[in-house]
């Protein structure tokens, strides 16, 4: 049947006149894949009206769903915290934009089973199926039986005390998976493997900004979905990156990080109650108003994760390095340039962090993810 290569990137969100330029450092190696896949941050419209729970949001068009077309992707996952940010409206048109640039579109729909359903692609006799869900969920952002959204994968936290005797000192944070949508996930993933040989897992998930630290839900959810027979699971939201996992030889990208990601800054955003809340999260966020990309030092690093199908199993999971420039685009790296390196370092420092002890193999321009 021949090898099947999948890549995957994390969150996109173009918003400039010609999106095409988000992506010219990385299309040539994105279209070599059979199936490219991203994260969309953004409503692709010019309907709608911006709900009031929505955060930092902003919109493209239809352009630049043709324009993740022509870079080499083909499948895109919308389950995230920016879904509904233009309403309905905004919501169905972004689906119907994607779709009209023959993406094709995870975890969202305009009820829950439609947005639990698994995009299955079949390349050269192997099909992949690919499920999305989103723990990160403004209020009503989530499908239910009658609504419109993502399929969700929430998450409870809970506060303890350290120190009973002193009050105001910090507390030890828990998180736990919603009992619910952990199952229904696990039921979607024994369902796709029934009809797929490959099950891959999307996940908008986790802390963002704060280096290296994984809520515990992550592992809980990740560890589960693989028990049930996901082969690959692909975390992204935090826009930085976060460690790679090995469980029972699968491998977990808990965060791919930012990948093209347009974020201008004014002044009086930069000096607004929002920004200094998140600013403090990742040491050395300073605001640069000439850039298009207005995210911590750490942001700039990113990766693509690879993954080879052979035999209906993916039989090699790695990664390429990137980097992001400050006119948001994500430029692949090659051995010889020193941040190459940089972006290696800090894939082992963050995981080793969070007691993460995962090989690695670099191999000409790629980092192998060593699985067994």
């Amino acid at each position: 049947m021949g090898d099947i290569l999948l890549l995957a990137a994390g969150d996109v969100a173009p918003d400039r006149d010609d999106p095409s330029e988000c992506f010219e450092l990385a299309a040539a190696t994105l279209r070599q894949a059979d199936i490219a896949f991203c994260q969309l941050e953004c409503n692709l419209t010019e309907g709608g009206s911006r709900l009031p729970q929505a955060r930092h949001t902003h919109r493209s068009t239809l352009k630049a769903a043709h324009a993740m077309k022509a870079a080499g992707f083909n499948l895109v996952s919308f389950a995230g915290n920016h879904c509904m940010d233009w309403g309905k409206e905004g919501f169905f048109d972004t689906i119907a934009n994607l779709e009209a640039a023959d993406l094709k579109v995870a975890g969202v729909g305009a009820n829950i089973e439609a947005a639990r359903a698994p995009v299955i692609q079949e390349v050269r006799g192997t099909k992949v199926a690919t499920l999305a869900y989103s723990s990160i969920l403004p209020m009503s952002y989530w499908a239910e039986a009658d609504r419109p959204g993502c399929a969700p994968m929430r998450a409870h936290t809970l506060y303890e005390q350290i120190e009973h005797d002193q009050p105001g000192t910090p507390a030890r944070v828990h998180t736990y998976a919603h009992r619910g949508d952990l199952a229904a996930l696990l039921d979607d993933i024994a369902k796709a493997k029934a009809v797929a040989d490959v099950v891959v897992v999307s996940l908008h998930w986790g802390i963002h900004f704060v280096p290296a630290v994984l809520a515990d839900y992550q592992q809980q959810v990740a560890h589960a979905a693989i028990d049930a027979g996901a082969d690959l699971i692909l975390g992204h939201h935090a826009h930085i990156l976060k460690g790679i996992e090995v469980y029972r030889g699968k491998a977990i990208f808990y965060s791919l990080s930012n990948f093209a990601v347009d974020l201008r800054m004014t002044p009086e955003h930069a000096a607004s109650k929002g920004f200094k809340e998140i600013q403090v999260l990742s040491p050395g966020w300073e605001p640069d108003f000439d850039s298009l990309y207005n995210f911590p030092p750490d942001a700039r690093m990113t990766l693509i994760a690879k993954a080879v199908i052979s035999g209906g199993a993916i039989t090699r999971v790695g990664y390429l390095p990137a980097f992001i420039n400050r006119q948001a685009q994500p430029e692949v790296l090659a051995a010889g340039d020193p941040r190459f390196t940089q972006v290696i370092d800090y894939v082992r420092a963050i995981g080793v962090a969070v007691d993460l002890h995962t090989g690695f193999v670099v191999q000409g321009d790629e980092v192998l993810v060593q699985t067994s």
